[in-house]
């Protein structure tokens, strides 16, 4: 098989539509047709299955494209050797969650920018660490940061950043007049996907206390919560980074809590055989430096 192939068959198995990928790829679409057939021929086994107009990738299709990726990527970190410093190129792939992306990252990713033109950076959304840990594990992720506790890592390098403040937040003056922990019984709870640290903490602490709030929302984003708070639909837990300027700002009001559970650290991990690259030790020293 070739990288051109892999190439392909990632592009069509990330947006589902041979036409789409033809675009982005600049091929005739019968030549990525001609590609993904002699994979499959390859392999022995279909990738997609064809419904009609729509395709799907098959469980093989699955399960080849976490290994299209690690060559992919062990493509561009052979030329990028081969080539030296002088035309330091390739993909750098990061997990991470959008508070970080949003609140934390930019001037990071401004700086290494600049030392690094030609290096393509990617950003994969981690919804919850265990996800985090299970791509960088699988090579998917050359580096990843995580919000959660100090724990075990095993095949993972794991280095704590900052230590992140949580806060409760709502409109409800109801609330912020005489707030009691059981009045969260009737309240709304705007809860981030299942899987993330600070949900996992708000839960079990609530939980320990016999406090069941029976009316949930759950959200893909964290900048829906925030501004569902604001309107006034419920109450969240969330990073500091992420609403410090809206208590400021008089828009949110915080709520007495203490978590019982350890602290979260925001961390940045990679896999512990993951070769360090000038880009990838570059953009962790900058993330240590600027962190």
């Amino acid at each position: 098989m070739e990288i051109k192939q892999l190439i392909t068959f990632k592009i069509a198995a990330e947006n589902l539509n041979f036409t789409q990928t033809a675009k982005i790829l600049n091929f005739a679409q019968s030549s990525v047709t001609a590609q993904i057939k002699a994979l499959e021929e390859e392999i022995g086994k279909p990738l997609f299955e064809r419904l009609g107009k729509r395709i799907i990738l098959t469980d093989a299709g699955n399960q080849f494209k976490t290994y299209a990726e690690k060559m992919i990527n062990l493509s561009e970190e052979a030329i990028t050797a081969a080539n030296g410093e002088e035309e330091l190129s390739g993909t750098l792939t990061i997990g991470a969650q959008e508070s970080q992306c949003t609140y934390r990252l930019p001037p990071i990713l401004k700086e290494f920018k600049e030392a690094f033109p030609k290096v393509k950076l990617v950003f994969k959304p981690a919804h919850s660490d265990e996800m985090a840990r299970k791509q960088l594990m699988d090579g998917v992720l050359d580096v990843a940061f995580i919000m959660d506790k100090r724990k075990p890592e095993g095949a993972l390098i794991v280095e704590q950043l900052i230590k992140e403040e949580l806060k409760l937040v709502t409109t409800s003056t109801k609330l912020t007049s005489a707030f009691s922990i059981d009045n969260l019984k009737q309240e709304t709870l705007l809860l981030t996907e299942v899987g993330c640290s600070y949900r996992n903490m708000l839960e079990e602490s609530l939980n320990s206390l016999g406090v069941y709030p029976l009316d949930k929302i759950e959200f893909a984003s964290i900048e829906a919560i925030k501004q569902c708070v604001i309107a006034g639909l419920g109450v969240a837990l969330l990073p500091e980074m992420v609403v410090k300027k809206d208590i400021e700002e008089g828009r949110m009001e915080v709520l007495p809590w203490n978590a019982s559970s350890s602290p979260l650290y925001t961390q940045i991990a990679w896999h512990k055989d993951k070769r360090m690259t000038p880009p990838l030790e570059e953009f962790i020293n900058l993330t240590r430096k600027m962190f």
